[in-house]
């Protein structure tokens, strides 16, 4: 037994002495910052234009805590503590459906992709994940998706019949929806997990937590491929960049980061060197993924240059903490949520 334990010290010390070796391979080729590059080339872009407010969607009675753009740009679903998913018609603010959730403790809700986004998602405080047939109206839930042991933060689907959800129970799982089964489990994280992204082919995701650190899986196996670090307090949200190549995160540390996965590493951080004190609670990127969209505590959304790191707009409007923001698919619009129970459509 004795000899046992020594062999599992030496194989330890021989996994640490290989991970050290590797972050120093690692490190060695991350020859510039983008902050360096931009310097060597003498490139200052013009400042865009600020966005403003277009359309205001009153309708929830409490605080919203989530919202997701349909694939067809227009339409966006959203899930307020009133016990509502309400979808809208972002050009009209018309709502086009109102769905009655068995909790009104929800913390996520998901369009599914395509012009025609025929389902919507919620998930919440009863660790379920239930899902709803927009071409019916009967309110009800076609499917209820339960395994997870505590509650849904996030969920997104990546088809029609399949979605990803992840959980305070630290594990994200991909549900077969005609079965109402799991398919996979991905237990990596130490803490509860907070957040999803699908790569824009849906071959791999991103996942963040209360850990501090963000995974990069492949949805078809359960071992994840990589881990990032560099946050110092939770990281609340997670966005991919459209080009599949980045991905930006959200936290309490009071930054935004942008991480890019073929280095493996940390590019930049935005509001490190900005004083910035409050929380951010959420991420999306422009379509090109120039600039990066931050909801904040302070109730403000930030627009940052990505490149650059410099703060180019702060949009004001909200009254209460911004909970949730995100861009259309192909970038006109950006839609923020809050706590105020308004959402808010700039372009």
């Amino acid at each position: 037994m004795e000899k046992k334990q020594q062999d599992l010290n030496q194989l330890k010390k021989e996994i640490d002495a290989l991970k050290a070796q590797i972050k120093e391979n690692s490190d060695a080729k991350a020859d510039t910052t983008l902050k360096d590059y931009l310097t060597s080339v003498n490139k200052h872009p013009d400042r865009p234009p600020q966005p403003r407010p277009r359309r205001t969607l009153k309708g929830h009675l409490a605080k919203i805590y989530s919202m997701h753009w349909s694939g067809d740009a227009v339409h966006l679903v959203s899930a307020s503590q009133d016990g509502r998913l309400l979808v809208w018609d972002a050009l009209t603010t018309n709502k086009t459906h109102a769905i009655p959730l068995r909790s009104s403790w929800v913390m996520t809700c998901a369009y599914s992709p395509g012009d025609g986004g025929k389902f919507v998602a919620s998930g919440g405080l009863d660790n379920n994940c239930s899902i709803y047939n927009l071409q019916q109206d009967d309110g009800k839930a076609c499917r209820e998706l339960n395994g997870h042991g505590a509650f849904i933060s996030c969920c997104r689907f990546i088809s029609d019949s399949h979605i990803l959800t992840s959980s305070g129970d630290h594990t994200c799982m991909l549900w077969d929806i005609e079965k109402g089964t799991a398919q996979h489990t991905f237990a990596e994280h130490e803490g509860d997990v907070m957040g999803v992204a699908i790569s824009p082919d849906g071959n791999n995701f991103v996942s963040c937590a209360i850990d501090m650190f963000s995974f990069l899986w492949d949805v078809r196996t359960p071992k994840y491929i990589y881990r990032f670090e560099g946050h110092e307090s939770d990281v609340n949200a997670i966005a991919y960049m459209r080009n599949g190549r980045a991905f930006g995160t959200a936290s309490d540390d009071a930054t935004a980061r942008l991480f890019d996965i073929r280095a493996g590493r940390e590019l930049r951080a935005y509001g490190k060197e900005d004083e910035q004190s409050n929380g951010v609670t959420s991420v999306d990127f422009s379509l090109s993924g120039r600039y990066l969209f931050a909801g904040y505590d302070d109730y403000s959304c930030i627009v940052w240059d990505t490149l650059s790191g410099e703060k180019l707009h702060t949009l004001q409007g909200h009254e209460n903490r911004l909970s949730t923001l995100g861009v259309n698919v192909d970038g006109t619009a950006l839609c923020t949520g809050g706590w105020d129970n308004l959402l808010r459509v700039w372009a």
